[in-house]
């Protein structure tokens, strides 16, 4: 679909929204709000000219930060239900889309697994995180948060936030949490959560969800799956084309609270994040009592399961309506489009290997690729390849023959020294590559992209 679709699915929902608005009286705007045409003109031109000082985010040839266009009939859906502008905090805010966002979360539920669940979406991952670690220090008060050191980190500003004390765990050379420091008495001592990554921002990489919900089960630990970036690559866990492990993926079901991000791997525009908790008993953490709020239903209303107040009724239209075209299944609606997107990934590291030229630093397992300016065979110091990460940053954004948009990442010495055992280690960290092939189109440049990479010796 492209713009034409849009301007038409917007055209059609808001001729639905005017038949809609003239079940009532007609009324006239007030002449407070009266703008002259050339004005309101004017001010889009000049946020236009404001808007192109902006990278390439919608083409494949941006593959540096995980941004990812959101599909035409999300906007159209979100675009049309704003003009409404419902608020989920309350049921009288939006009913409509209330009943939306419980059907589409139910749908994220069911797709990890959760047989029955309480949760709601977000302004974002990071909010869901908060709320998540904010339920977990009530259920367990005066216990510790565990993490691996390649968790996000709002984790640890998070729990600052909350006043929690925490945990910090060591990884191991694929990014992962290293189960071994589950048995370490010190690290383990008055822990009470345990945070899971379902892919790292950094790498992509996948904890060994499985093993720890089996430890947790054994010590009474709480578990936190922050599969903000990762968790839609549920859906295809299972399928050989994939090349996935799926024993992580099926242990979601086990975690007591997920964090996913639909503005991401869910094709929806900023902000959509969603919390999940399995035990819907939670609920009763978020008791409250306000003398302006009622509730005209029985049935436990999202503004009695959210931290936030305010949120924005059209994201839930937005999410329910792309559920609806394209579902959560491996096989049609999503699942193929992620699927491109890891079989990308996945080409670009054996385009890279079969260089020489660009050592993977960590094997990727979702759609993020990672690479160290590094010939096969060659030992060089951190900072010589922190200099050529740099210079090939630079050299890549201002080609003007064709750009393009890469990321980098900071690894720590710690991380390093197994990731990357052939560079000596001069300092804390060593800058690489990181490239999110996010999008199905970068499944068509990969060569190109590699190529590209493959310029450093020279530059």
């Amino acid at each position: 679909m492209d713009d034409s679709d849009l301007r038409r699915l917007l055209a059609r929902g808001l001729d639905g929204i005017a038949a809609w608005e003239r079940r009532w009286r007609a009324i006239e705007p007030d002449a407070t709000l009266a703008v002259e045409p050339g004005a309101a003109d004017a001010a889009i031109d000049e946020l236009l000219e404001r808007l192109h000082d902006n990278y390439p985010f919608f083409h494949p040839d941006y593959a540096g930060q995980m941004l990812k266009p959101p599909h035409p009939v999300a906007l159209a859906a979100y675009l049309t239900a704003a003009r409404i502008n419902p608020n989920n905090h309350a049921l009288d805010g939006g009913p409509a889309t209330a009943a939306l966002e419980r059907e589409a979360v139910a749908n994220l539920a069911q797709m990890f697994g959760y047989d029955r669940h309480l949760g709601h979406l977000t302004s974002s991952g990071t909010i869901a995180n908060l709320e998540a670690l904010w339920a977990a220090s009530r259920l367990h008060p005066g216990k510790r948060i565990a993490f691996s050191s390649e968790a996000h980190y709002t984790h640890a500003r998070m729990c600052e936030l909350l006043g929690v004390q925490t945990s910090v765990l060591p990884v191991d050379a694929r990014g992962k949490l290293d189960v071994r420091a589950l048995e370490d008495a010190d690290a383990m001592r008055d822990v009470g959560t345990i945070v899971v990554s379902a892919g790292t921002t950094s790498s992509g990489a996948i904890d060994p969800i499985d093993t720890v919900t089996r430890r947790a089960r054994e010590r009474g630990w709480r578990v936190h799956a922050d599969a903000a970036y990762g968790g839609f690559f549920t859906l295809i866990a299972g399928e050989a084309a994939a090349k996935m492990d799926p024993a992580p993926w099926a242990a979601l079901a086990h975690c007591d609270s997920i964090v996913v991000d639909p503005h991401k791997h869910g094709l929806q525009p900023y902000g959509c994040g969603c919390v999940l908790f399995a035990d819907p008993a939670v609920g009763a953490l978020y008791k409250h009592d306000s003398p302006y709020t009622y509730f005209t239903s029985d049935e436990l209303q999202l503004g009695e399961i959210s931290l936030e107040c305010s949120r924005a009724g059209a994201s839930a239209a937005a999410l329910w309506t792309t559920l609806r075209v394209l579902p959560l299944h491996a096989r049609d609606g999503l699942g193929p489009e992620l699927l491109r997107c890891r079989s990308a990934a996945s080409a670009a590291v054996e385009r890279a290997q079969r260089g020489g030229l660009l050592a993977p630093v960590i094997a990727p397992e979702l759609d993020i690729v990672t690479l160290a300016p590094l010939r096969r065979g060659e030992r060089a110091a951190a900072s010589a390849i922190s200099e050529r990460t740099e210079k090939l940053f630079a050299a890549t954004l201002r080609d003007r023959r064709r750009p393009f948009y890469i990321a980098k990442w900071r690894v720590s010495a710690m991380l390093g020294r197994k990731a990357l055992p052939a560079v000596q280690w001069d300092a804390d960290e060593c800058a690489v590559i990181r490239c999110v092939l996010m999008k199905p189109e970068h499944a068509t440049v990969v060569d190109d992209l590699v190529s590209a990479l493959e310029r450093w010796p020279d530059l």
